[in-house]
């Protein structure tokens, strides 16, 4: 019952917002008439990837000539503050994920330009922005309003007040979002995907995302475990990806020749 409660009432938290009417549509047409499509090659991927996946920090290593230390390491006071403030948020959102990859990656490029879709607690943007502040560099995110949660204003909600300057979020999906950032910015230093995990999404997004990262950039995706869109991606391109094994699931990132 709580799940139907929590549906019509992000129903209905879509029907107050006009401007959130395409993604609304987009919703109802993955979730009545293709939900099998949203896990398209789900198992061929999952075996592809046990073979090749390596650690974070083998990844960091052979990608960048780094040696990885964890983000609380580097970061103690922020982190630890950044922490508590994810325990003590009514809402419940996604982890911390896969934060020195993120930094090692900013690091490596020198980035002054890095674009991120998905942003729940804001752990993937403060990565990126503890780098990019070095540089004066900026931050584009892309993340959809938390409708069935009340949680809208927890987007980010443990990004520190003082890498904000550096940030620019946008609230819509991102097909609507991605346009928008890119008439603000045009090319990137890294980008990273974590936001809409069925199929059609993902592979539609790579490709915008691809366009628009600079040769030598970094190219990084969360949960490609959950179909094949990030290795058929890159068998089109003939790219060679790194796959991270990470907390069950699995990360693809390459560098951009």
């Amino acid at each position: 019952m709580s799940e139907v409660i929590r549906v019509t009432k992000t129903f209905f938290a879509y029907l107050k917002r006009p401007d959130l009417y395409p993604e609304l549509g987009r919703k109802i047409i993955k979730n009545v008439f293709n939900r099998n499509a949203a896990f398209k090659g789900k198992e061929k991927t999952n075996i592809w990837a046990s073979t090749i996946a390596v650690s974070q920090e083998t990844a960091i290593k052979n990608l960048f000539g780094i040696e990885s230390i964890p983000f609380a390491e580097q970061f103690p006071s922020g982190f630890n503050t950044a922490l508590q403030k994810q325990n003590s948020c009514p809402i419940k959102m996604g982890g911390a994920g896969a934060l020195e990859l993120i930094y090692a990656a900013c690091e490596y490029t020198q980035a002054k330009n890095v674009l991120e879709t998905g942003v729940a607690y804001g752990w993937s943007s403060f990565a990126a922005l503890q780098s990019l502040t070095k540089r004066n560099g900026h931050l584009y995110s892309s993340d959809m309003p938390y409708l069935g949660q009340d949680g809208d204003q927890f987007v980010g909600y443990i990004v520190p007040e003082e890498l904000k300057k550096n940030w620019r979020l946008f609230r819509h999906a991102d097909r609507e979002s991605l346009p928008q950032i890119f008439l603000y910015q045009k090319e990137f230093d890294v980008v990273h995907y974590d936001s809409d995990k069925a199929y059609e999404g993902m592979y539609w997004a790579y490709q915008e995302l691809y366009k628009h990262l600079k040769k030598g950039g970094v190219f990084i995706s969360d949960d490609i475990n959950d179909n094949s869109a990030f290795q058929d991606f890159c068998e089109g391109k003939n790219i060679q990806p790194t796959v991270i094994s990470f907390e069950g699931k699995y990360i693809g990132v390459f560098v951009k020749n």
